[in-house]
């Protein structure tokens, strides 16, 4: 059973990692951050970190009855305005956990999905979903930086 406070304790941590790997991309020109890189879905690092925070938004929304899944890339062009995206969507997160009863967390229910598909899912689980993409994409990130000559190390998830 996963509780409110596991809950934000683990987003806590994945988006203290998130926003350190933010801040190293603060070492990018605006040219390598809008580089594109072969071999990654997402071809640059803008869109990249842009793809981890709207994910986080859109299962955030999933489980509060929204679909939060518009297009935005455009509108946060810097790792600034990214930056400010994040702490957005990682209070919508917050709030959206501290409002659900632990009770409710794990019990599931149906939510509306993409395509308008009704889906049965556990709250907690579409919770930690966001998490592990972020690690998946903060990889890809990284790897992008190496390839641009300005690597980093440090982004695992935090165990103190």
């Amino acid at each position: 059973m996963y509780t409110q406070n596991a809950l934000l304790d683990m987003h806590e941590r994945c988006h203290r990692t998130f926003a350190k790997l933010l801040e190293h991309c603060t070492t990018l020109t605006e040219e390598e951050l809008h580089r594109e890189l072969d071999g990654f879905g997402y071809p640059t690092i803008q869109a990249q970190l842009h793809h981890v925070i709207s994910a986080e938004k859109y299962w955030t929304g999933v489980i509060c009855g929204r679909m939060d899944a518009e297009d935005t890339q455009a509108q946060y062009p810097t790792v600034a305005s990214l930056q400010a995206f994040r702490s957005e969507v990682a209070q919508l997160t917050q709030d959206c956990i501290r409002g659900i009863a632990e009770e409710a967390l794990n019990a599931a229910r149906p939510m509306k999905t993409w395509g308008d598909k009704d889906v049965e899912l556990v709250p907690a689980l579409v919770c930690l979903r966001p998490l592990t993409h972020a690690y998946h994409h903060q990889g890809q990130v990284l790897a992008m930086c190496r390839l641009l000559g300005k690597p980093a190390n440090g982004f695992d998830f935090p165990l103190t």
